[in-house]
């Protein structure tokens, strides 16, 4: 395996379309222009592997739940030994606008749990990340985890499935190391 494309969310019919679960429907997104199943239940996750641009790669949707997905990837990148500059996390982020994208090559958690998780696990924060935007909330009195785990509203799908082949090209800029050039135009 080359590389490891990782979408952060909750297991469960309950949390399917969720606003944390916008790293898996990039996953789902991106596996099915290419084609891939991930329906194997491996490393703690549902996973799927193809060719993508001529490299291998392993694309994992963590069965965690979000604050464990450190478990999924550390045993993932184990077996197969890819280093975390190898590997791309897609996860929500709750200081974004709804649907900004931003990548970046490194950083901190942002107070992201399931970041943390794999931060601490992988002991480096030296991975590639994209982060989609989930922040608009209505009433900014409402309880943060109940956000982050509610429902997308209709309008919300609609501009995230705009995104969707923004978020297919940048993943094929990881894997083609375009990144670069992904960021300057994304970011």
């Amino acid at each position: 395996m080359d590389y490891l494309i990782v979408g952060l969310g909750n297991p469960g019919r309950r949390y399917a379309y969720t606003r944390h679960n916008v790293g898996w429907i990039a996953i789902d997104y991106i596996t099915d222009k290419l084609g891939i199943k991930t329906n194997k239940l491996k490393f703690k996750s549902l996973c799927g592997e193809g060719d993508f641009r001529g490299k291998k790669v392993l694309f994992l949707k963590p069965q965690t739940f979000m604050n464990l997905s450190g478990d999924a990837v550390f045993a993932a990148s184990s077996f197969y030994k890819i280093p975390p500059e190898h590997i791309f996390v897609i996860c929500d982020d709750i200081a974004l606008p709804s649907n900004k994208l931003r990548i970046r090559r490194h950083g901190s958690d942002g107070g992201h749990k399931g970041l943390r998780s794999i931060i601490t696990l992988l002991n480096s924060d030296v991975f590639p990340r994209l982060k989609i935007g989930i922040s608009d909330r209505k009433n900014p009195e409402m309880d943060l985890k109940d956000w982050v785990i509610g429902e997308m509203t209709d309008e919300e799908l609609h501009c995230l499935d705009e995104r969707l082949p923004d978020i297919f090209k940048i993943a094929e800029a990881f894997v083609c190391d375009n990144l670069e050039k992904a960021m300057s135009e994304y970011n």
